[in-house]
């Protein structure tokens, strides 16, 4: 039997401190979204996006998250 397992991490917007995104340019195929959570120094999660993904929209709706 064989499977692939998958994680999924859970983040409430109130503890999320801040999060930064970094988009793709010229030669990088990838766009970049790392969320941080209250008391953290390092990413708690990193999310890696390719270059047609809609990260606008996620980035958007985390903000609009997290000033609620």
């Amino acid at each position: 039997m064989t499977g692939k397992k998958t994680d999924y991490k859970t983040f409430p917007y109130k503890s999320i401190s801040r999060f930064s995104v970094e988009t793709s340019g010229h030669f990088d195929l990838d766009a970049e979204l790392k969320i941080y959570i209250s008391g953290a120094l390092e990413p708690a999660q990193t999310l890696l996006f390719r270059k047609d993904d809609s990260i606008n929209a996620i980035q958007k709706a985390l903000a609009a998250g997290i000033m609620q």
